[in-house]
């Protein structure tokens, strides 16, 4: 009988896994800014815990280390994995790491491009790497004799056994349908058996322009057990406004595993931001908390200071430090879509 839980993010980590861009086709025309706004997340991270680095050969290794080198990164704490990728969101197409009694064990949830692109095959060998690089046993994640399709983006939990999740993910049956016909009670029932979850808290829609459709990571989080940290729209005309006033009211509404009331704080929306005539999901949730600091994106806007000073009053005992996401942000997602803790 397996007894595997999800660990809170701010549980101590040994590390963060994330994957060095190899080409451009995520950031088109942002490739060169984008390598050494992804120079400043690795040398902030490593300043603290290990870096677990995918590159695609020697070749990139040598010219990472160089950047690296440069920017006076703690090369201590730099470990690289060789494996090529479609892409670098590690969240998504990385291992969940749970534990299972004393020991950890990597979850492969059959990442398959967030049932909307058709090249993830390379993607797809990410978690058996990882599982490898840390001698931990690989688990595919099935249900019903099936593989389950889900995300990391797509759940945060307080590891005391409540999970948040949005139905726009996970419950359409429309657009990017991840598991056809699967319900409610299915995925509470995988929850349960793979991330030790005993009570699921479901919000409704994501954020415009979420190439994910509907991920958690940029609308709520938990910042500690008892406390959810949630996105809200100042502008009532703005297309935001009016789904994430919903998700606020449920999230009021909604019980943690113990039967008491999360307390609930409210961060700002940056201003819209378009670039080439889309609207980009810019979302100050996507923070990652990391061992001693959490690493909040900020996007050149008035908002930044706000939603730093907010997210620092949640996190009194870490340093509070916002890394640019404005060229990030071009590729649909930031600091915690790229990146996927691993449990110490």
């Amino acid at each position: 009988m397996a007894n595997r839980w999800f660990p809170a993010e701010w549980e101590k980590q040994q590390g963060i896994l994330l994957c060095f861009p190899h080409n451009g086709k995520d950031w088109p025309g942002k490739f060169g800014a984008i390598q050494w706004a992804f120079v400043e997340f690795i040398k902030k991270v490593a300043s603290v815990e290990q870096v677990i680095l995918l590159v695609v050969d020697e070749n990139q290794q040598a010219k990472v280390n160089e950047m690296l080198e440069t920017a006076h990164v703690k090369m201590e704490n730099i470990s690289y994995i060789f494996h090529k990728t479609n892409r670098s969101w590690m969240r998504d197409s990385g291992p969940i790491i749970v534990k299972n009694g004393d020991s950890r064990e990597a979850l492969n949830f059959n990442f398959n491009g967030w049932a909307k692109y058709k090249n993830y095959q390379l993607d797809r060998g990410v978690p058996a790497k990882v599982a490898n690089f840390l001698k931990t046993p690989m688990t595919p994640v099935t249900y019903k004799g099936k593989p389950v399709i889900l995300e990391g983006g797509a759940i945060d939990v307080n590891g005391k056994g409540t999970l948040l999740t949005s139905e726009e993910c996970l419950m359409d049956q429309k657009t990017q349908v991840r598991n056809p016909g699967f319900t409610k009670a299915d995925y509470e029932a995988i929850f349960k058996e793979y991330l030790g979850i005993t009570n699921t808290i479901w919000v409704g829609d994501g954020i415009v322009g979420d190439d994910t459709h509907g991920h958690i990571d940029d609308l709520c989080r938990f910042v500690n057990a008892n406390t959810i940290i949630t996105v809200v729209e100042d502008d009532p005309n703005d297309a935001n406004y009016h789904m994430l006033q919903d998700n606020l009211n449920r999230l009021k509404a909604a019980k943690l595993e113990d039967g008491s009331t999360p307390n609930i704080v409210e961060l700002p929306m940056p201003h819209r931001l378009d670039f080439e005539g889309l609207r980009i999901p810019a979302s100050y949730a996507n923070f990652l908390i990391i061992n001693k600091c959490v690493l909040v994106p900020t996007f050149n806007d008035s908002n930044d200071r706000k939603a730093l000073n907010i997210i620092a009053d949640c996190f009194p005992d870490r340093e509070v430090i916002g890394i640019s996401a404005i060229d990030l942000i071009w590729g649909f997602g930031t600091l915690h879509c790229l990146s996927q803790q691993i449990p110490a």
